[in-house]
């Protein structure tokens, strides 16, 4: 392969990582509160309300069974709007955030939902109001799934990245697409998909080890 190549894969690489963790941290800030109000409205939780629960959850629902390529379509005209273009990188950036909010809410709504309800009842008797019975006793107690969790949807932002790359998304997807589909480089499109299952490795790694680190603090 010429260094040219060697270039445009670097900068695919760079450009991927840039799209994951911008997205991710963008829909975390979103889906965080999001899986957080799924869990505190439930039944006998400890802001029950089922209208909201209803709402949030079928809002969720629908929005995670929409195939990430198609919402890649649907939300163009959204994309334009909001960066000035539907394709390139930063243009990703927009659908992959949108895309990945109620996965991150249901993981986070899992993860809350693992912390005993004798530690809430606990913060009720000390006095505890519903903000600190969230932001003191159940987010640190989940903190270790919600770590892991975290390691899983950077993964799962990573996969839908390269599928950007079907529709001028950029980064490792539209070179895999470019190089490795239309002109036959084999070589390339094996290249991609190595340092995508690199990059997914080094994710759940690190996520595994804080976690671990977490639980034993």
């Amino acid at each position: 392969m010429s260094n040219i190549i060697w270039s445009e894969i670097w900068q695919g690489t760079a450009d991927t990582l840039r799209m994951t963790l911008i997205s991710t941290l963008l829909a975390y800030a979103v889906g965080l509160p999001f899986g957080v109000l799924l869990v505190v409205t439930d039944k006998g939780h400890i802001l029950e309300n089922k209208t909201i629960n209803f709402i949030f959850g079928t809002l969720a629902n629908i929005l995670r069974s929409i195939p990430f390529l198609i919402l890649l379509v649907v939300l163009m005209p959204f994309t334009r709007l909001i960066v000035g273009s539907s394709i390139g990188t930063t243009a990703t950036i927009v659908p992959l955030t949108i895309g990945t909010i109620p996965i991150i809410a249901r993981m986070v709504e899992s993860s809350l939902k693992e912390v005993s309800a004798g530690i809430i009842e606990a913060a009720r008797s000390m006095g505890a109001s519903s903000w600190e019975i969230i932001t003191l006793f159940m987010v640190p107690e989940a903190g270790p799934s919600l770590i892991l969790g975290a390691a899983i949807n950077l993964a799962t932002i990573l996969g839908y990245s390269a599928m950007a790359g079907c529709i001028g998304g950029g980064g490792l997807g539209a070179i895999a697409l470019n190089y490795g589909y239309y002109r036959y480089q084999t070589d390339v499109l094996m290249i991609t998909v190595i340092i995508l299952i690199l990059l997914i490795q080094i994710f759940q790694t690190l996520g595994t080890r804080i976690a671990l680190k977490v639980r034993h603090s």
